[in-house]
């Protein structure tokens, strides 16, 4: 499908954060979702984590800037068959990319089904 609007699109971000299980959301731990157009290194790529997950961060973890997940909205809207497809999508690229952030390498969440 043609991609969306930034508005739009942000707006199902903040669904699909707002559906996380509330004992899931809250393991969110200085980390930022950002929303931009595509990775310019990887411009097929849906989205991105950047940062130390959960599970590497010592007792000095401390001062650092937010850990960043990138949801990238062209490539996630040209894949999408329509609006319901992408806002799955995003659902799913979210949920992959928290993932990151707590620790779960890539085999496993496609293991999980959420590859």
């Amino acid at each position: 499908m043609q991609p969306v609007s930034l508005a739009e699109f942000e707006g199902y971000v903040a669904d699909a954060l707002d559906s996380l299980p509330p004992e899931l959301a809250a393991r969110f731990s200085n980390v930022v979702v950002v929303v931009e157009d595509e990775n310019a290194e990887e411009p097929d790529i849906l989205g991105l984590y950047d940062g130390v997950a959960l599970t590497e961060r010592g007792e000095h973890y401390s001062g650092v800037l937010p850990d960043r997940i990138s949801l990238y909205r062209i490539p996630l809207c040209l894949m999408a068959e329509d609006t319901d497809h992408l806002i799955e999508e995003i659902a799913i690229t979210v949920v992959h990319e928290f993932g990151h952030h707590v620790g779960i390498d890539d085999d496993r969440l496609h293991d999980l089904g959420w590859g």
